[in-house]
């Protein structure tokens, strides 16, 4: 038995399918990473399974049991469920120490350890107002995890941080997933965030999840355009491009499985147009003809304008 079951649930936002008929099961301890465009029905279905929101159709069982929606019980959510909002809010002028307490369900002993893992033992004599933004965040996820849940639902939870607050909250929520042998669903923009930690991974559009797998699975073989977008730069391009033989007239190829070559039978002809520095790399931008390509480049040195040679090693 899976420790979340949802079972086609629908929800209508006015006019809109927010959630259209999605079905799935979570494993205890899986990690499950969400991506989709903005209005796709992410946080709606979160909503739901934190029990905020009312499904208008399905229904979502936690461990065996059936997850109540608001219209059901007197104080919404899930007891073994923590939801935190991309809107979360502290309360204003209290000591972060007694804000915790209110909610503490564990010893002292235990209650220091999460305070540990959540980097935040040095926080605990300030007042809620004096907290950066990160700050904040790694003292409301502190507050859900001293609940005891066993699934943490993060909605968004470094879309308005820093990198230096962003690299510690990452760590956090890698750190508390280990010690406390907690499940996550975790929603993101970034690909990064998703694809170096996701055990699972639903790629979202129009209410309904159009592809899922592992990271790898939904990188690397995406459904369509939009599935690939989601997760990074991609290439679109004749398959008779490279000479390769396909099931598709279109390959969708990520920048990593193209690169520099010599002038050779299998190499296609391609003009510079773009150059992006990123450090460690660069990701090139070539035209072919009509067809746009991208390429990760370590190394050797192009400009603007460049004729280069592109193989296929994928």
């Amino acid at each position: 038995m899976g420790l979340l079951e949802v079972r086609n649930v629908f929800k209508k936002e006015g006019e809109t399918d927010a959630v259209n008929g999605i079905s799935f099961v979570q494993k205890p301890f899986e990690k499950i990473g969400i991506a989709g465009e903005t209005g796709s029905g992410k946080t709606t279905l979160l909503k739901m399974i934190a029990g905020f929101v009312q499904p208008d159709a399905g229904e979502m069982y936690f461990k065996g049991q059936k997850v109540l929606g608001p219209f059901d019980q007197l104080i919404p959510g899930h007891p073994g469920i923590g939801y935190l909002s991309q809107h979360f809010e502290l309360r204003n002028n209290y000591w972060v120490n007694d804000f915790l307490e209110m909610a503490n369900k564990l010893s002292e002993e235990e209650a220091s350890r999460i305070f540990s893992v959540c980097e935040i033992d040095h926080l605990l004599r300030r007042r809620t107002h004096q907290l950066s933004g990160g700050e904040k965040q790694r003292i409301a996820l502190a507050r859900l995890l001293i609940t005891s849940p066993s699934l943490l639902i993060l909605d968004e939870p470094f879309s308005n941080l820093d990198v230096m607050h962003k690299a510690t909250m990452k760590r956090v929520v890698e750190e508390a997933g280990k010690q406390f042998n907690t499940s996550f669903i975790l929603v993101s923009h970034d690909p990064a965030d998703l694809l170096s930690w996701a055990d699972t991974i639903f790629l979202m559009q129009a209410g309904k999840i159009i592809q899922q797998g592992s990271a790898a699975e939904v990188y690397l073989n995406p459904v369509n355009e939009y599935a690939a977008g989601l997760l990074g730069e991609y290439s679109s391009v004749d398959a008779a491009l490279f000479k390769k033989e396909s099931d598709r007239s279109e390959l969708l190829l990520r920048p990593h499985q193209l690169q520099l070559t010599t002038k050779t039978d299998d190499a296609v002809e391609a003009i510079v147009e773009m150059v992006n520095y990123r450090g460690s790399h660069s990701v090139l931008q070539l035209a072919v003809n009509k067809e746009r390509l991208f390429l990760v480049q370590v190394g050797i040195s192009v400009q603007k304008g460049d004729t280069v040679y592109v193989k296929l090693v994928v």
